[in-house]
C-alpha cells in the first residue's frame, strides 16, 4: 500500500472511532506525548501524529507553551559526513489536505527549550499550534518519561484537546 492510501486508511479508521465530530472540517492530533532528557533538564521534545482533515493544505508556523521559554519545530537531519544533527525546521511544516505529518523521534519534533519546571510523568501540558490558515490552535500533551523509541501509536488516557475530552483520539478545536 502507498505511504498516502495507509495514511488515509488509518485517518478512516480513527474516524470510525471517534464518531461524528466534524472532522472533515478540523486538524487532530493522535497520540501526542512529551518527555525531557532528565528531571533536570532544560530542554524536552514531544511527538504526536497530526492530522489535517479541513479539506485545505496548511502549514505549522509555530508552537507555545507556558512550561518552556520557547517552542520551536525541530527536525534530525543527517549531513554530508553521516552525522546526525538537530536543528530547527525554517518556514514550518506543510501539511497537506487529506495527509498526515509524524512528529516523531528521530524525525520531526516538538522542542521544548528553556524549561520553567520540570516534565513529571503523567502530568498534562498545554500546547499552542499556530497554524496558517487554522490559527491558533490549543491542545494538552501527556509526559510520558518512559515511553520508548517504537512504541509510537500506544493510547494515551484522558488526554484533552481544544475544547473536547478523548481517550485515545484527540481533536484540536479552534
Amino acid at each position: 500500500m502507498k505511504p498516502t492510501l495507509l495514511a488515509r486508511a488509518f485517518c478512516a479508521f480513527v474516524l470510525l472511532f471517534t464518531g461524528p465530530l466534524a472532522a472533515a472540517e478540523t486538524m487532530m492530533v493522535h497520540d501526542a506525548y512529551a518527555r525531557s532528557s532528565t528531571a533536570a533538564s532544560t530542554s524536552g521534545a514531544a511527538f504526536m501524529m497530526l492530522m489535517n482533515h479541513s479539506g485545505a493544505d496548511d502549514r505549522l508556523i509555530g508552537v507555545s507553551s507556558d512550561v518552556a521559554e520557547r517552542v520551536e519545530l525541530h527536525q534530525h537531519s543527517e549531513d554530508a559526513n553521516g552525522v546526525m544533527r538537530m536543528g530547527e525546521i525554517e518556514g514550518g511544516v506543510p501539511i497537506a489536505a487529506d495527509q498526515v505529518h509524524m512528529f516523531q523521534r528521530g524525525g520531526d519534533h516538538l522542542m521544548f527549550l528553556g524549561l520553567k519546571r520540570p516534565l513529571v510523568q503523567d502530568d498534562v501540558i498545554t500546547v499552542t499550534l499556530e497554524f496558517e490558515k487554522a490559527g491558533a490552535v490549543e491542545i494538552e500533551i501527556l509526559v510520558d518519561q518512559e515511553r520508548q523509541p517504537g512504541q509510537e501509536g500506544m493510547q494515551h488516557d484522558a488526554t484533552k484537546h481544544g475544547t473536547m475530552d478523548h481517550s485515545s483520539h484527540g481533536k484540536m478545536s479552534n
